[in-house]
């Protein structure tokens, strides 16, 4: 199992931050790596959420099934992975300086298949694919969230 973790410090109030990650289906917004996300589930938002999330990261390119496992408005939503990778998510919001700006922190355990290279591929990809790729994503996200 890999773990990786990025972060980012973003000028919004958790509280608006949470308006745009509220909508997981808008996830596709600011994630360059998720070009879909189909919701299994009726509901949408809240644990118990189901959804399918189609994913590419260079030449790769695989369905992520997902379901929350915890929201905590404007300071948690944590997630499952059953699909080819499995493992676990959380994205947390900690406010700063007052409310008025926000540590954003994404966390994964993930477990990669024996021909994705098991445990040594899960090892490589954290550090020199997912977190530059999550990096990224986070600064979409900053630039959305501190858009006028």
């Amino acid at each position: 199992m890999s773990g990786v973790t990025v972060s980012v410090e973003i000028t919004a109030s958790p509280d608006a931050l949470w308006t745009i990650l509220e909508p997981v289906g808008n996830h596709v917004d600011w994630m360059a790596d998720a070009v879909a996300i189909r919701f299994e589930s009726e509901q949408e938002r809240g644990v118990g959420t189901t959804f399918l999330c189609d994913t590419k990261i260079g030449p790769i390119k695989l369905t992520d099934r997902m379901e929350i496992t915890e929201w905590v408005p404007s300071r948690a939503m944590g997630v499952h992975h059953s699909g080819i990778v499995t493992g676990s998510g959380v994205f947390t919001l900690e406010p700063l300086a007052g409310g008025t700006r926000t540590r954003f922190t994404w966390s994964e355990s993930l477990e990669f298949p024996w021909y994705f290279g098991g445990r040594f591929g899960a090892a490589i990809a954290g550090p020199i694919v997912l977190a530059p790729l999550w990096r990224r994503n986070l600064n979409r996200l900053k630039a959305l969230a501190e858009s006028p």
